[in-house]
């Protein structure tokens, strides 16, 4: 109703010199598509808001796409004529196609995004994968809208993790990316058993950051490892990435001494008592517990936050229109501890995306324990049991298909779940073909396309959209003029949810339609037609949701 409401407003502006009015969406159809609240006009006029609205009734003269206007208890109610609108809308979606939706907000501006940006030290497990699919909407978005985005990955391949898993690699030959997460583990357990192999792994460290080329050789050389493998995992998943920043590069370029040197000038930079380097954020009013930001060890050697600055400084001066970062809601302290340092130096920090976390039963998945479901492993979970499901189903399918309903069904499970919330996961629920669920969508879509190869001929041109008199019609169409609202909103607040559910929504409705109003045994040519069209109106939205959400489309089933 977007285009219908900027309709109205022009004509109240032309009519009355009625300016920036705010209009809104009634809560019963019956009472109309599209309403002025009369009430902040009262005091300025001083009349009661429903003597405002008779008289802007009077006098306002119809406009073709308005069938009649309404007063009802101070709200002027505009019923728009449903078969210029249903003409309108379905012709626009027809025209834009894959576009349709988009306001073309990031035509000539760029978008930097980070995301997943996990430690290279092991397989990724189930938990992660939260952070890339949310990341890898927020960039299919911000593409849709014209942004040209360049999508990083912070590789925190210097860390302590890092130099243990080095440690635990002594002496061996031929590692491969399947191995790595036993090797982690276990070097996890020997340190806790026998606290003197901490010496091994700081002296690793202190050798790397002052150039030890073997130590670097080795720290590069099991990253790339590691970092293949991830990506390799998350490719399959359809999630991408342009840009790999390696932690060991700020040091190296020594931009890690240039950025301390220039917290020292703040006079902020303090040194604690075991010859820490700390930045005192006290006037930052963050928690009792965080008053200040560590930065090195006593050894002076860089930690994370340190070598994170230098890089979120880096990403602030490419200058993008847009800078998102995605990181779980455990990191909310500490990213404003960052964005402390960051308003220090005279930099602004990037737009955080915080998210909550998919449970075990037991708590929150610990890589160091091994106490995890790895991504590989859920997703060949999910496959075989898509697999199985299909099977059920039908005779035959390939095995694209599947991968598909599998991943889409992961994904879905996901991203309907707002940000803020815990995800739990069940799979009788994700892989089901009904309900609020991938395999849904992906069966809603190919329903459609189905119907339309039942017809066995091109769609027409052209349609008496007069014909479509059943209310779940026009609410179908009002439904899907509403999509450029729905992404603006999603990119706005970072929520895949809000594509999710709007796309479910549409969805039941195309279910609900489906049953009541048949198509291709329509009473006539004429309305079999028009309700041909709608059909591919909506096949065509759920397409582009689908793809905003990285699920693919299934075109039969």
């Amino acid at each position: 109703m977007l285009k219908y409401q900027e309709k109205i407003k022009a004509l109240l502006d032309r009519s009355f010199g009625l300016k920036n009015v705010i209009l809104t969406i009634p809560p019963d159809s019956k009472l109309g598509d599209i309403a002025l609240p009369c009430f902040a006009f009262a005091k300025q006029l001083r009349k009661s808001p429903i003597e405002i609205a008779n008289e802007i009734r009077s006098q306002l003269q119809l406009a073709d796409f308005i069938e009649k206007i309404e007063v009802n208890g101070g709200y002027l109610n505009f019923f728009i004529n449903r078969t210029i609108f249903i003409k309108d809308i379905l012709t626009e979606i027809k025209d834009k196609k894959d576009s349709y939706g988009s306001s073309f907000a990031g035509k000539g501006k760029k978008a930097l995004v980070e995301h997943t940006s996990i430690n290279p030290n092991a397989s990724p497990h189930v938990g992660r994968a939260r952070n890339a699919l949310i990341g890898d909407v927020i960039v299919r978005l911000l593409s849709f809208q014209g942004y040209e985005v360049n999508t990083h990955y912070f590789v925190n391949d210097i860390g302590k993790q890092i130099a243990m898993l080095l440690l635990g690699v002594k002496d061996k030959k031929d590692i491969a990316f399947n191995d790595l997460l036993d090797i982690y583990v276990n070097i996890n357990k020997q340190v806790e058993e026998n606290p003197e192999l901490e010496k091994e792994i700081f002296s690793l460290l202190h050798k790397l950051e002052n150039g030890d080329i073997e130590v670097k050789d080795k720290f590069r050389n099991i990253v790339d490892i590691c970092i293949k493998g991830q990506t390799k995992i998350l490719g399959e998943l359809g999630i991408k990435y342009d840009t790999f920043k390696f932690e060991s590069d700020y040091i190296w370029s020594n931009r890690v001494e240039e950025i301390l040197q220039l917290l020292k000038d703040t006079n902020k930079l303090e040194e604690a008592s075991d010859g820490r380097l700390i930045l005192n954020q006290e006037e930052y009013k963050l928690p009792m517990k965080a008053p200040y930001l560590v930065l090195t060890r006593k050894d002076k050697t860089s930690l994370y936050p340190l070598r994170d600055i230098a890089y979120t400084i880096d990403k602030a001066e490419t200058n993008s229109d847009k800078n998102i970062v995605v990181l779980g809601e455990d990191q909310k302290l500490y990213f404003q501890q960052v964005k402390a340092a960051l308003e220090v130096l005279g930099y602004k920090s990037p737009e955080p995306v915080h998210y909550s976390f998919v449970l075990l039963s037991d708590g929150k998945m610990a890589t160091r324990k091994g106490n995890v479901v790895l991504l590989e492993d859920f997703m060949k979970e999910a496959l075989l049991k898509a697999t199985k499901n299909m099977e059920k189903r039908y005779e035959s399918f390939s095995e694209e298909t599947s991968k598909a309903i599998a991943y889409g069904a992961v994904k879905y499970a996901f991203l309907k779940i707002a940000n803020d919330k815990n995800v739990t996961f069940y799979w009788d629920s994700a892989l089901s073909f009904e309900g609020d669920s991938g395999p849904y969508l992906q069966y809603s879509y190919a329903r459609i396309n189905s119907i339309l190869k039942k017809h066995g001929k091109p769609l027409p041109k052209e349609a008496d959209f007069s014909l479509l008199k059943e209310a779940i019609e026009f609410d179908l169409v009002k439904d899907l003029s509403n999509l450029r609202i729905v992404i603006d909103r999603a990119l706005q607040e970072a929520s895949p949810n809000i594509i999710a559910n709007y796309v479910y929504g549409i969805a039941k409705k195309f279910s609900l339609f489906y049953h009541e109003c048949p198509v291709i045994n329509a009473n006539n040519e004429e309305l079999k037609e028009a309700r041909l069209l709608l059909i591919d109106a909506i096949r065509q939205v759920i397409k582009i949701c689908l793809e905003l959400l990285g699920i693919d489309t299934v075109e039969y089933m």
